[in-house]
């Protein structure tokens, strides 16, 4: 029997171990091996090694640890992450000033990509090592963050310029590895229990949205990339229709019949949205301009950017993006349930709603328009 695959921890929990490294140097100068780290989520406490540290100049410190995901497939493992900590002055407002240097990203508003749990996680723990009236600065760098976030979909999201400390959580789940896949079976197949129509999101983003649209949180299902397996243990299980849900620039690989949509497992991403705009008549000069785009989302921001500022129109008096990703969904649609027919013997009814980068619906499939509003609360 094989092992279950390991844990690891997210970003910010390597980002505040660094910290609170630094803190005590500034604090007491001393080789420190590991720090203690309270997760808050989950209610437990871990112990983080620390690579190096050292002082800098007087009443500042820095603390090098790096990131170990688990048994993931996650490009930021092994990857630095520093944190400078100096004294504050009895002129700051606040106790602790968290500020992003190198490689840490920015949202689209200039906002630090440092969300909710990183925030609690870094303040909470911090917080513990001041004594009252001490005030301090915390500036957390990654410096592979901007070359690393160019490999993934941060930007597709509205994060520039580096990585995003992200996560409700602080145990990294190894949602790639094979032995996560296995867990995911598992909770697909207690739901099944209960409903006959699931949805399925490929990560947090989906789930965020569709939460906000009002569906039923217990008929949620996350696939991570295991999409094609997911779908096939649907049949298995008996399920009628399933619902995805999903960022364009993932579910549209399942349009090309990609349908384990990790990157390095397949990705087609320009090229079958350039076949689908050659399917439906768009020039060959804007296909030309299409599959040179560096991202999905890109490519769907052309379009746009054709139906706003050209006028062009495709057939049928739609707009392209309505034209083009009408059929994107449609056949991601058809090519699901015949995904699932092949592998399960299965008939399963199965519709598609894809969103952007700012989390707006570009596109329903007509059986996902059908099947969200059997699924909608109330």
């Amino acid at each position: 029997m094989s092992s279950p695959p390991r844990t690891g921890y997210t970003l910010p929990v390597f980002a505040c171990a660094a910290a609170i490294a630094a803190l005590r140097w500034l604090r007491q100068p001393q080789s420190i091996v590991s720090v203690s780290i309270d997760l808050l989520e989950p209610a437990e406490t871990v112990e983080i090694d620390i690579e190096q540290v050292a002082g800098l100049k007087t009443g500042a410190a820095l603390a090098i640890t790096r990131s170990d995901p688990g048994d993931n497939l996650d490009l930021t493992r092994h990857t630095p992450l520093w944190a400078l900590v100096e004294w504050g002055n009895t002129n700051q407002a606040e106790a602790i000033v968290l500020q992003g240097g190198e490689g840490l990203g920015r949202q689209a508003d200039g906002q630090l990509a440092l969300y909710a749990y990183a925030k609690r996680l870094l303040l909470g723990n911090l917080s513990r090592w001041l004594e009252p009236g001490e005030r301090i600065q915390v500036t957390l760098i990654l410096p592979e963050g901007r070359a690393l976030a160019k490999r993934t979909s941060n930007e597709a999201f509205g994060v520039v310029e580096g990585l995003s400390l992200l996560g409700t959580t602080g145990i990294s789940q190894p949602l790639s590895a094979p032995g996560q896949l296995e867990a995911f079976r598992d909770d697909l197949r207690q739901k099944t229990a209960w409903f006959d129509c699931l949805v399925f999101c490929v990560g947090e983003n989906g789930l965020d949205l569709v939460r906000q649209l009002g569906v039923e949180p217990s008929r949620l299902v996350k696939t991570a990339n295991w999409l094609g397996p997911l779908l096939v243990e649907a049949g298995l299980q008996g399920v009628q229709s399933v619902l995805l849900f999903g960022y364009h620039g993932k579910l549209l690989k399942l349009a090309g019949g990609i349908f384990h949509t990790h990157h390095h497992v397949a990705d087609a991403r320009l090229e079958i949205l350039t076949a689908q705009c050659a399917i439906a008549g768009l020039p060959t000069q804007h296909l030309q301009m299409l599959f040179s785009c560096a991202t999905a989302e890109a490519g769907l921001q052309y379009l746009q950017q054709l139906d706003a500022t050209e006028g062009l129109v495709a057939t049928e008096g739609k707009t392209w993006v309505e034209r083009v990703y009408g059929t994107i969904a449609q056949t991601i649609d058809d090519r699901s349930q015949a995904y699932i027919q092949t592998h399960s013997e299965q008939v399963v009814s199965v519709g598609t709603i894809l969103f952007d980068r700012s989390r707006r619906i570009i596109t329903k499939s007509q059986r996902g328009n059908i099947l969200l509003e059997q699924v909608l609360l109330g």
